[in-house]
């Protein structure tokens, strides 16, 4: 019991400190790329920290995962560092005893790991997916700020306003430059306002003048009027498209077995497995010479959970193109890391030593002496 209660307390303690560092690291990260995105105008900077939130979720599995493992190796080798394990071996608990206090500790983080990795993925790519389309998707008036020059959806009008009235559905100093079958037309207005007409918006401007000329023409057409109307466009909707395949379910997922979707499930059920995995290849890195440093060690580990990390992307990408299929990539490297943390473990519990065997020598030649006749 003292045995299981103190690794537990210890691993609680840098499993906390690991995984608030990791959060504000990925949270600054996605920030700025964030930002990036809002600058570029493909999220609205009002939805700015509501995509933060939903992108940390995506990346939350991947966070806990590295915060278990790094928890697990540190405490571990802290243990060994501190001569902890010489303890513990002398009084019978060998390295395969370590298994049970640790997955007693993961099981509720290997849980939300599934969980989140299986349905709140899909989930939040679905939300931020959402966002993005009915920002891109919004009508011409829509993207118009006071004070600022803005294209419109189609890229052949700019429109100006002066401040909005009314609640943004009148506003006042309308400026319009468009170009359309083939005429370029400067239109000024010293007020408008927006009505609607089913799913098509119209700008009715009032008391303003109009330039009009035909490209490649020197003609110019100027004329003033009381009213003028004028089409911005539809008033926004999203359009229907197939979904992407880390916007389905998982359950949609597994009922249409396609290469797409099987490599996107097969991305979410390894995350799962990963996880499991990385809890006995903990105890088997977790091996640190008292003498030495222990930022050698912590390097390997981070080399190896990037290794492992980047072939489960690796295998998503081979079960796309069709050059290994879903099950034999899940056996191939989740049962290949199983089989050899177990193995590795296994050698350090009964320190196995691999020799090569021995070489076949010939014997020596005899040496005879011959003496000087007599």
């Amino acid at each position: 019991m003292l045995f299981q209660s103190s690794i537990r307390k210890e691993l609680a303690r840098s499993f906390g400190a690991t995984l608030v560092v990791l959060v504000t690291i990925v949270m600054t990260i996605v920030l700025i790329r964030t930002l990036g995105q809002a600058s570029r105008g493909s999220i609205s900077p009002q939805d700015v920290m509501l995509f933060m939130a939903f992108s940390a979720l995506g990346r939350l599995p991947t966070i806990l995962t590295l915060s278990l493992f790094i928890a697990m190796v540190s405490t571990l080798s802290r243990m060994y560092r501190d001569s902890e394990m010489v303890v513990w071996f002398t009084s019978g608990q060998g390295l395969t005893g370590f298994l049970r206090p640790l997955f007693r500790f993961a099981w509720p983080v290997l849980l939300v790991i599934t969980l989140m990795a299986l349905f709140v993925w899909p989930w939040a790519n679905q939300q931020t997916k959402d966002m993005q389309s009915r920002y891109e998707q919004r009508g011409d008036l829509d993207r118009v700020a006071p004070g600022q020059f803005q294209e419109s959806s189609g890229g052949n009008r700019v429109f100006f306003i002066d401040r909005d009235l009314a609640g943004g559905q009148a506003s006042n100093n309308v400026f319009i430059a468009a170009t359309e079958k083939g005429k370029n037309s400067v239109t000024t207005a010293r007020s408008g306002r927006v009505e609607t007409q089913g799913d098509t918006q119209f700008v009715m401007l009032s008391n303003g003048q109009r330039l009009e000329n035909v490209i490649g023409q020197s003609a110019l057409k100027i004329s003033d009027f009381e009213e003028y109307g004028t089409k911005t466009g539809s008033s926004g909707s999203l359009s229907e498209s197939e979904p992407e395949a880390k916007l389905l379910s998982t359950r949609a997922l597994a009922k249409v077995p396609t290469r797409s979707n099987l490599s996107e499930l097969a991305w979410r059920v390894g995350l799962a497995l990963s996880a499991i995995n990385f809890v006995i290849l903990a105890v088997a890195l977790a091996s640190v010479n008292p003498r030495g440093g222990r930022s050698g060690n912590m390097i390997f580990v981070l080399l190896t959970f990037v290794v492992y990390n980047n072939l489960l992307n690796l295998g998503q990408s081979w079960i796309f193109v069709g050059l290994i299929s879903f099950s034999n990539f899940l056996l191939a490297l989740h049962g290949g890391v199983l089989l050899l943390g177990l193995g590795w473990l296994l050698k350090r519990q009964y320190n196995w030593v691999f020799r090569p065997a021995a070489r076949l020598h010939r014997p020596p030649p005899d040496v005879r002496v011959h003496g000087s006749p007599s």
